[in-house]
């Protein structure tokens, strides 16, 4: 990202699924649909009254094979395979069994009635591996002599005719390239890819495509506006037993894991560890839970390249309704240029506030008496953290992105929005957005599994299917 003032200056790491199955080949696996609540409040917009939870749920159920659940809110005969983390780790039980020990109720499944509580998250694992879009629904079909898959392409912009998309341009090895298209283009590039296509075929802010001597065809400002993603802090702890994965880190003993999982397909190789969590509220005033939480049973960063040396553990939280609004830009004509990305994180008091209260409330957790032969010394913030200056300025140096952009092409009816409720670009024919970019406000939790539904429901849209 561009340096983000709300975050100390600092430019947030924003990778995107160059790859077969998108960002479902690399994301953590957590299988989250989101509160239905949030889907309610997306058809209360105008154009948007199929978007209703109660529209929602059957894609989400046709989508999946969920390995357990209520038949009732869960798909059986689904193309993804949805699993569910064994949870297996003491530290994990401990978090659920502290939750508890707080007041908060257990929610046997955060994908079902009652998304409020601690509990285990479901994932995108079957047998120990990865189970992307591109397991779940490409590879089965790819052999289909009406499909064909061109990779190491690079797309260039929408082909415009008179208001009427008719194919696609891009490069491959060094060549330009097209396709027409006989009834749709279905641009399925992400939260910051999709809008900047657009703007390359000459669809977005005039006044900015103008100044990148690009012709304007539909002049549309929302395109690459309402960025939106999730935001998180770790709350880290030492951990007084050897029950953590620190062991995992250490290189000496990777080897053994890597064979272990090669012939097996089992161990510390085949889960996301992300497999414990919880929804809560901020405060009693909010409706439904406006904080997430993942636990992990190391203490580490995403990367790897800070980590506690020892056995440790940490909480990630963050505000799932953030009210800070970012955006995404061209800097160039040239599509190899990549665009100038803003989240603007951080930068209202009730984003910070709910942060704070996000910490607050895993240290109260962690407090709790199922934590008292694990818990150690809090590495960070650290003990003498405490003050609301002190805690947002751990934030503003720490806090890192979720990975869920999304919202820049968002769906509605009024001027600053970008696509109907049918995901068609306003102001052009056979032109369709399907990705994270359409939703008008970000969801409950981690973005798979909403995407794969919205993509599920549309897909009845463009074949003229009545909804399920």
């Amino acid at each position: 990202s561009e340096p983000e003032p709300g975050l100390s200056q600092r430019n947030i790491y924003c990778p995107r699924g160059r790859v077969l199955g998108g960002s479902s080949s690399i994301n953590g696996m957590v299988y989250v649909r989101g509160n239905e609540q949030d889907f309610d409040a997306w058809a209360r917009n105008p154009g948007l009254e199929g978007w209703h939870y109660g529209h929602c749920l059957p894609y989400f159920k046709r989508a999946e094979t969920a390995s357990h659940g209520d038949p009732s809110e869960r798909g059986k005969h689904g193309p993804l395979h949805v699993g569910r983390g064994n949870a297996e780790n003491p530290l994990a039980r401990a978090w659920i069994e502290a939750g508890i020990q707080a007041g908060y109720r257990k929610s046997n499944d955060f994908n079902g009635q009652y998304q409020e509580g601690f509990g285990i998250f479901d994932n995108t694992i079957k047998s120990g591996k990865r189970f992307s879009t591109a397991q779940a629904y490409l590879r089965p079909i790819m052999a289909r002599s009406n499909l064909s898959i061109i990779k190491k392409a690079l797309v260039t912009r929408i082909i415009l005719k008179d208001n009427l998309a008719t194919g696609v341009e891009y490069q491959s090895k060094g060549q330009l390239h097209t396709i027409g298209a006989n009834c749709e283009v279905i641009l399925s590039a992400g939260a910051i890819n999709s809008p900047q296509i657009l703007m390359l075929s000459g669809i977005g802010n005039g006044s900015l495509l103008s100044k990148y001597d690009i012709p304007v065809v539909s002049d549309l400002p929302g395109v690459g506006n309402n960025l939106q993603d999730h935001l998180e802090i770790y709350i880290q702890y030492q951990c007084s037993k050897p029950v953590s994965l620190y062991p995992a880190l250490r290189w000496f003993n990777q080897p053994a894991i890597g064979l272990k999982w090669y012939l097996t397909r089992k161990g510390p190789g085949s889960s996301n560890h992300f497999e414990a969590g919880a929804f809560l509220k901020s405060s009693d005033s909010v409706a439904y839970p406006d904080l997430q939480c993942h636990f992990l049973p190391v203490a580490m960063d995403y990367d790897g390249k800070q980590k506690y040396n020892g056995h440790g553990f940490q909480a990630h939280v963050g505000p799932m309704k953030p009210t800070s609004r970012g955006s995404v830009q061209i800097q160039s004509s040239d599509p190899r240029v990549s665009p100038k990305i803003l989240f603007n994180y951080n930068t209202t008091e009730q984003d910070r506030s709910v942060m704070r209260r996000g910490i607050q409330l895993v240290r109260e957790i962690v407090s709790q008496r199922a934590f008292d032969e694990f818990r150690g010394e809090e590495i960070r913030p650290g003990f003498n953290c405490n003050s609301n200056r002190q805690l947002d300025k751990f934030i503003s140096q720490n806090a890192e992105s979720a990975y869920h952009p999304s919202c820049t092409c968002r769906m509605g009816t009024d001027p600053l929005s970008v696509v109907d409720g049918q995901a068609r670009v306003h102001g052009i024919d056979g032109l369709r957005v399907i990705d994270a970019s359409i939703m008008p406000e970000i969801t409950n939790g981690n973005l798979n599994a909403p995407v794969i539904m919205m993509a599920e429901k549309l897909s009845d849209e463009i074949l003229g299917i009545e909804g399920e």
